[in-house]
């Protein structure tokens, strides 16, 4: 069911279809008129004054785009995708606040939770293995403890935050650079189709848009609109990722950097926003406490329970133990390694492996590489 009328749903789509008319402009208008429908029975001299493109006044005065407008709205009703209009109910509260925020949002998953408190994970798209679990657990354990993660379902470091959410039982919200009926990048579809169950799938875009490079930096404003901050993963020094930590800014949000290694280059970006101002993340700690007051004494209050929930320390045997304590939680270790030092045969060390991998423990990388994906209690 949809929040906002039909009418007010075909309008806006139509008013984000007319060329010459970018989301400066919209919201130059949106500033003048207020009401969406109001720029389709405006006279010609008020319309005029609006100073638009000529391809723009005469797209509105012909309705050139009403049939397509409408052509989008079936088939968003008939593919269970939702909009999101600004200034009607259901709209994010926080997304309305900034300056350029988008007329119109498609919509596919849960709805439930449109004002969840929310943190933004971003980083590169060829990241380290150290990267990787760094987005995984701190996502992960900001998800189980109710925070909202919101990412832009990318290679590498996105991905990796999407999954710890939703590893950790929580809610995130994928935002995408193109339409939203589009598998970009196409190895994600299965990643895509998993947030669709519990979590939010939004694109500005209209529906078939293909992913070309403009649209991902334009998108950044969306990510850490909808955020109370950004965390910034790993980015080297031209990655996407400061634009969303520098909007992030703008936006009077809290910007996270997690330090990393000074020889990496994918360390620039957040050791320079450090350098900065940027808060040093070592663990979830370090953005809950930057969250308002009743929020931190919510988590925490929760903190205890949780603890003695999951992180026991439940092993098979002594002989995983051991593995356990040999693997790395920022370094993978190949399998020949783990046959060497763990004094067992193939078999027995694969078997247990995998006993590993079902428990959560660890993680099986490409190349026959292991990589411990919980801490100990006392880490």
């Amino acid at each position: 069911m949809q929040t906002a009328s039909d009418t007010i749903i075909k309008n806006a789509v139509e008013w984000t279809l007319i060329p010459g008319i970018g989301i400066r402009v919209q919201n130059r208008i949106w500033k003048i008129i207020g009401d969406i429908a109001d720029l389709f029975t405006m006279g010609e001299g008020a319309l005029k004054s609006l100073c638009l493109p000529d391809e723009a006044y005469r797209a509105i005065q012909s309705r050139t785009f009403r049939a397509a407008a409408e052509e989008i709205f079936d088939w968003a009703c008939s593919q269970d995708c939702r909009f999101l209009v600004r200034g009607t109910a259901g709209y994010p509260s926080l997304l309305e606040e900034i300056y350029d925020a988008p007329l119109v949002l498609y919509a596919r998953g849960r709805l439930e939770q449109p004002d969840t408190p929310r943190i933004a994970v971003v980083g590169s798209r060829r990241p380290t293995v150290y990267g990787l679990q760094a987005a995984h657990d701190i996502a992960q354990d900001l998800g189980s403890r109710g925070i909202g993660i919101v990412s832009g379902l990318a290679r590498g470091i996105d991905a990796a935050a999407h999954r710890g959410c939703m590893e950790g039982g929580g809610y995130t919200i994928a935002v995408l650079g193109c339409g939203i009926d589009v598998d970009y990048p196409p190895e994600h579809r299965q990643l895509k189709e998993q947030i669709l169950r519990t979590g939010l799938v939004l694109s500005e875009y209209p529906p078939a848009t293909q992913p070309v490079p403009h649209n991902f930096p334009v998108r950044n404003r969306i990510i850490s609109g909808l955020s109370l901050g950004a965390v910034i993963v790993e980015a080297s020094e031209k990655s996407g990722s400061l634009i969303t930590a520098r909007l992030a800014m703008e936006q009077n949000r809290e910007v996270f950097a997690v330090p990393g290694n000074i020889t990496s280059p994918v360390s620039y970006g957040p050791n320079f926003l450090i350098k900065q101002g940027a808060k040093l993340v070592q663990s979830y700690r370090d953005v809950i406490d930057e969250m308002p007051g009743v929020l931190q004494e919510k988590i925490y209050s929760r903190e205890k329970a949780y603890s003695s929930r999951c992180l026991k320390l439940n092993l098979v045997s002594e002989e995983e133990k051991r593995l356990l304590l040999f693997l790395k939680l920022d370094e993978a270790t190949h399998f020949d390694k783990l046959y060497h030092y763990g004094d067992m045969d193939i078999g027995d060390l694969s078997e247990r492996l995998i006993n590993l991998e079902l428990e959560g423990w660890i993680r099986r990388l490409p190349g026959n590489m292991y990589i411990r994906a919980k801490r100990f209690p006392d880490e």
